[in-house]
């Protein structure tokens, strides 16, 4: 939900939530820029019980989920309690996990902070944590009963988050809308994004896909176009402690599979030509190299995304991935061999 103010939405929204029973997650960043807002237009919120998480992808682990349960115990959260959570991905999907899991399930209530979670982390109702080492190895599927978007505060933002967010909304446009696509073009050179009809786009998109499949059994595949290889990425980085924006790694993945879109279903070549030299001129090229390429394809069959396909007793593991016939057309569960795979990454690095 686009809103204007927190007052007209959270007062109805919490009416009949016992005041002691709502709590309040953020980070260190969005407790010192976001939370003042809110509870500036929800005074309530005042005598809320905060919970600071430690900011960082690096941080949606167990060890913080379980400071949030401990902080729910300690604060005698029943299951008529609410959890608010004010943030980025980390924040939504974490604090969506431990409401989801605490006493069997309670509600939340997701304020979404940067792009990347309003057009994505904080809606479907997906939650998650890394574990393992595999990125949102462990999660739920639970829908918040509400996420209020509130563009002012893109204003807060770097380009560079701006740009991570935009990358999830060209996927939408790649997968469903064209028309989408045209319009985030247009805005790309200034990175004006505050105006809600890309954001309220890029959400419908979403929904229209989580509400068809919600538990992930077909057509909500597509929404993992550019993932796999994009979370393998992201693996490389953050191994060599050398953490990238999750946006980021979602270009460079959509690029490669894109490659292999167009050798194995004969996408258009023009729309991985237009879509490699936006990714030069404003996300750069990922900084792995050839040696890295073995163990980016480990990260990619533990992905939990992957199924393991076999044409036989004697079959090596293959990866399946979403690709495109053409904008708008994701064909999902498309088995890639090995000899493709290192095809497309040969591509990616390349250029």
């Amino acid at each position: 939900m686009l809103i204007s103010d927190f007052h007209t939405t959270l007062v109805p929204l919490l009416s009949c939530v016992p005041k002691q029973q709502i709590f309040v997650f953020v980070d260190a960043n969005t407790a010192e820029h976001c939370l003042p807002v809110v509870v500036e237009e929800y005074p309530v919120l005042q005598s809320a019980p905060v919970l600071v998480l430690p900011a960082g992808e690096e941080n949606k682990s167990l060890h913080t989920a379980e400071l949030a349960w401990s902080f729910l115990f300690e604060h005698h959260a029943t299951r008529q309690a609410v959890v608010i959570n004010i943030g980025g991905g980390m924040v939504t999907d974490l604090g969506g996990f431990v409401a989801s899991t605490y006493m069997r399930g309670i509600r939340c209530i997701n304020i979404p902070t940067t792009l990347l979670a309003m057009v994505d982390a904080s809606s479907g109702g997906k939650t998650g944590l890394n574990c393992c080492g595999i990125k949102n190895g462990v999660g739920t599927f639970s829908q918040p009963m509400e996420t209020l978007i509130y563009p002012a505060f893109l204003s807060t933002l770097s380009s560079q988050d701006l740009l991570s967010g935009l990358a999830e909304m060209i996927k939408h446009g790649l997968i469903r809308s064209e028309k989408h696509l045209r319009d985030l073009m247009a805005l790309l050179p200034d990175l004006d994004l505050q105006y809600s009809s890309v954001i309220e786009d890029s959400i419908a998109i979403k929904k229209a896909i989580v509400d068809a499949d919600f538990k992930e059994n077909n057509i909500r595949r597509a929404l993992n176009f550019g993932h796999t290889i994009g979370h393998a990425i992201e693996e490389a980085y953050a191994a060599e402690a050398n953490a990238i924006a999750h946006g980021y790694c979602v270009m460079w993945g959509m690029v490669a599979e894109l490659y292999l879109s167009v050798i194995k279903l004969g996408c258009p070549r023009s729309v991985l030509t237009d879509m490699s030299h936006l990714m030069i001129e404003y996300y750069g090229r990922p900084m792995c190299n050839c040696r890295q390429r073995e163990q980016l394809i480990t990260w990619m069959l533990h992905d939990k995304k992957n199924f393991v396909a076999s044409n036989g007793s004697d079959s090596q593991p293959q990866i399946s991935f979403t690709l495109l016939r053409d904008i708008g057309c994701p064909i999902v569960d498309q088995v890639v061999s090995k000899e493709e795979l290192n095809e497309a990454l040969e591509y990616l690095f390349s250029l």
